[in-house]
């Protein structure tokens, strides 16, 4: 489910605002606890977190935790920008490298996607298109080189690696219960998948 914005929210998209303005404008209007917030395509888009999806974020930020340390740059729901002026996402989960830093050149906030080592996205409904659509396609186009989509609606994870030329080259398909070997990619880690739980109904 999205929730519908006012019509001060979509004349500012179409009035060409920058990503700061819009997210400013955003953190100024009443967004429902427990959603999460972000521009996808210049549309704003606000989403629920279900307890499902809050425990599959936790199951693998834990792993990256356990692989790298509490010091880690692992991040949820914070805003990262991406090329094309017109997306300010909030990855359900991103690793930064050690390095990463704030310091865009034009003066924009958030940290940078050139940082970007691996995200997670965890279907929501009303999301799902988003997240294997224009998302996929920024992610690919950014170079990010471990993007992971996890379905609880369809008990079933999509990993893509190798981006090249805006798109992934490799992509596996795995049931919940398998274990996702990520140890020839830069995250280097397996995740098991066993206990991630499953949401009834369609997307």
């Amino acid at each position: 489910m999205t929730v519908e914005l006012t019509d001060r929210i979509e004349r500012a998209v179409s009035d060409d605002l920058s990503l700061d303005e819009l997210f400013e404008l955003l953190e100024r209007m009443p967004v429902p606890e427990g959603y999460k917030a972000e521009i996808v395509e210049g549309t704003v888009h606000m989403s629920p977190q279900r307890d499902a999806h809050w425990e599959i974020i936790r199951r693998i930020v834990r792993a990256l935790e356990d692989r790298f340390g509490m010091d880690a740059k692992v991040k949820s729901d914070v805003r990262i920008d991406f090329p094309d002026s017109s997306n300010g996402f909030a990855p359900d989960v991103a690793k930064l490298r050690d390095s990463a830093g704030k310091g865009h050149t034009d003066g924009r906030r958030g940290w940078l996607h050139e940082d970007v080592e691996f995200i997670a996205e965890v279907i929501s409904r009303g999301t799902a298109a988003n997240d294997y659509g224009p998302k996929q396609q920024a992610y690919a186009a950014a170079a990010v080189p471990v993007y992971l989509i996890v379905d609880p609606y369809t008990a079933t994870c999509h990993l893509f690696t190798h981006p090249k030329d805006g798109e992934y080259q490799s992509r596996l398909t795995a049931k919940f219960g398998e274990v996702l070997d990520l140890s020839g990619t830069v995250v280097d880690l397996e995740l098991p998948t066993a206990d991630f739980p499953r949401e009834g109904g369609d997307v």
